[in-house]
């Protein structure tokens, strides 16, 4: 189909050409020449400047500004002892992921603390590291255990400790416990109960404990030390504490000892969870309170 509107004269056509070019490199010349007539910035001159900026005006450098000095945080020596030693290691923590993040909370709570652990293992350097700052000591019952974990990992604090009572004694350390002499509040070292452990280092009774994990001593058969003593020791420190609260962990609950004598010592009313094979009790001060039961 024809258009029938009149054709465009070339004469106009080559006018329009020529005076859109004429325009643009005026343009040009301008913009060009105004932004070579601005004097640089400079970069010292804003950095050091006492006069007031206008934040309404965003200038060329408009980002956060850096420190004037640098600073460089290393890695504390704790954590990256950890990191290598179980990125280097196919021997890992034998509790679960479940069970590790439970005290992984309580010490994300009160990290740096006072972090007592009744055993030592392959786990030991990880608790360590949770508690960058603080203090964890360690009990264990194997010196022979002990001295090859220093020659590996010098810089944890470890003590040996001896247990006398056996796995097969713990019906009769039960009945032991509910006498009134065990359910007296004070330093295990002059307690009357046959449970209380006496035998550690002193400096071990004069903390005060935070957080207490029983994960020892063996208690797997009949004749192994087993954990009646431990557990209710660590009751007893965290009630006799001048003020505050403690949490105490136990793990292996599946067995009948670490079953029973928590929920005796470091009572169900204190029982906070249970994941996996751990309990955690929260045991308050009974010395800040007078009159408090054992249990509540």
């Amino acid at each position: 189909m024809r258009s029938n509107s009149k054709p465009h004269s070339p004469f106009n056509t080559k006018l329009i050409l020529i005076c859109a070019s004429v325009v643009l490199f005026v343009f040009l010349l301008i913009t060009t020449t105004s932004s070579f007539s601005k004097p640089p910035v400079s970069l010292s001159h804003l950095s050091n400047s006492t006069h007031p900026v206008d934040d309404s005006e965003p200038t060329p450098l408009d980002c956060p500004s850096l420190p004037l000095t640098p600073t460089c945080t290393k890695t504390p020596p704790s954590l990256a002892n950890a990191l290598i030693h179980y990125a280097t290691t196919n021997i890992t923590p034998q509790q679960t992921l479940k069970e590790i993040s439970v005290s992984a909370r309580v010490l994300e709570k009160k990290a740096p603390c006072n972090f007592l652990v009744f055993g030592l293992g392959h786990d030991s350097l990880m608790w360590a590291g949770l508690n960058h700052g603080g203090r964890t000591v360690f009990l264990e019952e194997d010196k022979a255990w002990i001295e090859q974990i220093k020659q590996k990992l010098p810089s944890l604090e470890s003590y040996h400790v001896e247990y006398v009572t056996k796995v097969h004694q713990a019906d009769d350390l039960l009945e032991t416990g509910m006498k009134e002499e065990c359910k007296v509040v004070g330093d295990p070292r002059f307690s009357k109960c046959d449970l209380a452990l006496k035998g550690f280092p002193n400096e071990i009774y004069d903390i005060e404990w935070d957080l207490i994990m029983v994960d020892a001593p063996t208690g797997f058969h009949d004749e192994a030390p087993g954990r009646m003593n431990a557990i209710y020791t660590s009751g007893l420190m965290a009630r006799n504490r001048e003020e505050g609260e403690t949490d105490v962990l136990v793990h292996d609950v599946n067995r009948v000892v670490e079953d029973k004598f928590s929920m005796a010592f470091l009572c169900e009313g204190y029982l906070r969870e249970q994941q996996g094979l751990l309990r955690h009790f929260t045991i308050p001060s009974h010395r800040s309170r007078s009159g408090r039961p054992f249990c509540p």
